[in-house]
């Protein structure tokens, strides 16, 4: 087998069996998968000037061994691979005994340090000259085709996006698998809500998709505008996921699955997902910190971005407070606070109208409330409760409740749903105070507008 020290690619292509070094641009890589053994496999696409791409297929024994590229667009180095030709179509063999790379920055014009090597490669005097020339070609073609990305708040479908996060936390789910608390600073959509609220009280609604972290030291990192997307890692490569994954860093995010449950948002990374490393100084990071900067200070910024231009005058608050998240309120630490939410309600037990009193006639009640960046339980009792429900009769509180429900009704009387529609809450404004050591929230200084 004839070694040849360096080739370009349109040159390698008509080397076959032959081992070749490269230095080209990498398209495109996959996830890696286990082979038949016991080795692991990646496939990369790359070019250069001189011809259309070549995949590569690289082999290693341990996971480690495989190229972590962090974007596509950056440069490899191969050494001793080995040229094969298959039913026409040519591609390159990493040799997991002989063959060794390194993986260079596609766009930083002044550092010529890899960022990654193998054990055995060998560095040459010429190979700055070459990666030089590659970046130079990089920036003036038109190779790389950014993506379309998607903030959050624009997902308004179930199906695939592109995503440009940062992520916040990393953990094990009850369910033992791996799944990541990824955020961008803006409010996902709203969902349609199908449940019966008569089924509230033996099938409630889930608060989460998957649960928060246990430990609140974790909670009190996240931040409390926009949206925090579960995202639920369904491949078997989680040992190179994680080693791409670092919390508080920002990624590109390719063909991520967005899903409902219950209500909620969240997405799904499989083996046809894609993960890129970002520089901070990337404009799509700038322009996303930027959003939430602005909305992190602002008082009506505070509100969900789909409230606007004002909630719905089904509920009158008596509290002058700045507008606050649900997610503010979880990740309060003080004992006692109040806070003025714009919020939806969308569930409540008990159902009926006619048991919001207990037996001693006080009001007990509990609503589920829901926002862009939480759901959580809040009660409707005593005195507060008296002053929520306003005094309105057993009729106006049942078409009342129907409305604050987002429950479109058939009659008259506000109290026969139609069958099988469709929940949509309106964003209401309502007082909240909680208690941090009983991990409880009342509702107050709040009634309904009859």
């Amino acid at each position: 087998m004839v070694y040849r020290r360096f080739l370009c690619i349109k040159d390698a292509v008509a080397c076959i069996n032959d081992k070749v070094d490269l230095i080209a641009v990498i398209l495109s890589i996959s996830l890696p998968q286990t082979t038949r053994g016991t080795d692991y496999v990646c496939k990369l696409k790359i070019i250069d000037e001189s011809h259309p791409e070549i995949p590569v297929h690289v082999f290693a024994q341990e996971i480690d061994y495989l190229p972590f590229v962090a974007a596509v667009g950056d440069i490899i180095h191969l050494s001793r691979v080995v040229m094969r030709i298959y039913e026409g179509d040519v591609y390159a063999i990493f040799n997991k005994r002989f063959s060794s790379f390194a993986l260079y920055d596609g766009k930083d014009v002044e550092n010529f340090q890899p960022y990654q090597v193998l054990l055995r490669y060998e560095a040459r005097k010429h190979d700055a000259m070459i990666i030089a020339g590659l970046r130079k070609w990089l920036a003036s073609s038109h190779v790389i085709d950014e993506p379309n990305f998607s903030l959050l708040k624009e997902i308004n479908e179930v199906g695939l996006v592109n995503l440009v996060c940062k992520v916040l936390h990393i953990c094990k789910t009850t369910d033992d698998k791996w799944m990541a608390f990824i955020w961008d600073g803006t409010d996902v959509p709203p969902i349609s809500i199908y449940k019966k609220p008569e089924d509230e009280e033996h099938n409630p609604l889930p608060l989460h998709f998957k649960p928060l972290p246990s430990s609140g030291d974790v909670l009190h990192t996240f931040p409390t505008v926009g949206t925090i997307l579960r995202l639920i890692f369904d491949v078997e490569c989680m040992p190179y996921i994680l080693q791409l994954l670092k919390v508080r860093q920002w990624f590109k995010l390719f063909c991520v699955e967005c899903k409902v449950h219950e209500g909620l948002w969240y997405g799904v990374f499989t083996s046809y997902s894609k993960i890129q490393d970002i520089p901070n100084v990337d404009i799509l990071i700038l322009e996303r910190q930027s959003n939430y900067d602005c909305r992190s200070l602002g008082n009506l910024d505070r509100m969900p971005s789909w409230s606007f231009p004002w909630p719905s005058k089904i509920t009158e608050v008596n509290c002058n407070a700045p507008f606050a998240t649900l997610m503010d309120v979880l990740t309060c630490q003080k004992v006692r606070k109040k806070f003025r939410c714009v919020i939806r309600f969308v569930a409540v037990i008990p159902w009926r109208v006619e048991d919001f009193r207990s037996s001693d006639g006080v009001y007990r009640v509990k609503f589920t409330l829901e926002d862009p960046t939480a759901r959580i339980h809040a009660y409707s009792y005593a005195e507060d409760g008296e002053k929520f429900f306003n005094g309105l009769s057993t009729g106006g509180l049942k078409r009342k409740l129907n409305e604050l429900l987002g429950i479109p009704n058939s009659d008259d009387d506000g109290q026969e749903e139609i069958e099988g529609s469709a929940r949509n809450p309106p964003w209401v404004q309502c007082c909240l105070k909680s208690h941090s050591i009983k991990r409880r929230r009342w509702i107050f200084d709040t009634k309904l507008v009859g």
